[in-house]
């Protein structure tokens, strides 16, 4: 019975050595694929700052907007809500924490009276509110860990027209922001409408100086068409800025995972091993004692077999 434990605790140590190999691969694809989405979110920085800047300028130069984008609904009756998760699992709470957070966000809506409205991004989002049998009016999925801005661009154009529309009155981005490759936090940033403050306190345009220079321009069209035109713009830069700092946040929490199961799996290793080897050695001591016990049987049948010839001789 030893030996068969024996074999079943060498299976189960080899299977855990290959789990272990995955996991150890995967924490080291994840941990070089942080440096690369780390840089991506650095790289979107200066082209989000710039298109603020660029509007604020526009409308110190004169170009105040009636976009619709610009003006908040009187009566909010419905919120959407863009969620951005992962495509795939293997990456500890991080799937979990923003789906709770849009839940949240949502129960607020009905506490208010307002219909609520679902744009998820990852198909763990999109699978966890299909099953709860959520109405989505848009999944977009398959780029999580690599977006692109054409991805933003999509997203931000239909949730820019529903909001014109009027089906949406509200919309609200629900991810994780990249703090760190050790520090992530879930965050809900409202999205539509813009807040007024992008189109204010601008400088216009500045001369060689520094200084504000807006009267020596002319714009063609005017500022106003200009800002019209680059508001939509400015919402698809805020989308791609939450679609890479969730992938870089994917990727830390993944990397973070797949190192906690490395570290459980040596455990469960050395742990197995001691067990295996207890077994090794009740076995072998059950042997011993067997080997011990067959050769005392046998120098006890010996000596009864002597006994009975001498006393068989003293009879004669």
């Amino acid at each position: 019975m030893a030996g068969g434990q024996e074999r079943i605790l060498k299976r189960r140590i080899a299977s855990v050595q290959s789990t272990k190999k995955i996991t150890r691969a995967m924490e080291l694809i994840a941990a070089s694929r942080i440096v690369k989405a780390q840089g991506a979110v650095q790289a979107a920085i200066p082209y989000s700052e710039q298109i603020t800047k660029v509007v604020a300028d526009l409308a110190a130069s004169g170009g105040a907007s009636e976009s619709p984008l610009l003006n908040p609904r009187d009566e909010v009756r419905t919120s959407a809500h863009i969620v951005i998760t992962a495509d795939r699992g293997l990456c500890g709470a991080y799937n979990s924490s923003v789906i709770r957070a849009a839940e949240g966000s949502m129960r607020e809506d009905v506490e208010t009276g307002a219909d609520h409205a679902l744009v998820v991004v990852g198909r763990k989002a999109e699978g966890y509110f299909r099953y709860r049998n959520f109405d989505i009016d848009g999944a977009y999925t398959g780029f999580s860990d690599q977006p692109t801005y054409e991805d933003a661009r999509t997203i931000g154009r239909m949730v820019a027209e529903k909001y014109v529309s009027g089906e949406y009155d509200k919309v609200e981005l629900v991810y994780t922001r990249f703090v760190s490759a050790g520090s992530q936090e879930v965050v809900r940033r409202p999205l539509l409408p813009l807040e007024h403050e992008v189109v204010e306190g601008g400088d216009g345009r500045p001369d060689a100086e520094g200084g504000a220079a807006g009267a020596s321009y002319e714009f063609e069209p005017s500022p106003s068409a200009i800002l019209d035109s680059l508001l939509p713009r400015y919402v698809e830069a805020r989308i791609f800025a939450a679609l890479l700092n969730a992938a870089a946040s994917e990727h830390a929490a993944r990397q973070r995972a797949m190192k906690a199961a490395t570290d459980n799996a040596d455990e469960l290793i050395k742990s197995l091993s001691r067990v295996m080897n207890r077994a090794r050695q009740d076995a072998i001591t059950t042997e011993i004692m067997e080997i011990v016990g067959g050769a005392e049987a046998l120098s006890s049948g010996d000596a009864d077999r002597k006994s009975t010839r001498l006393n068989s001789s003293h009879t004669d």
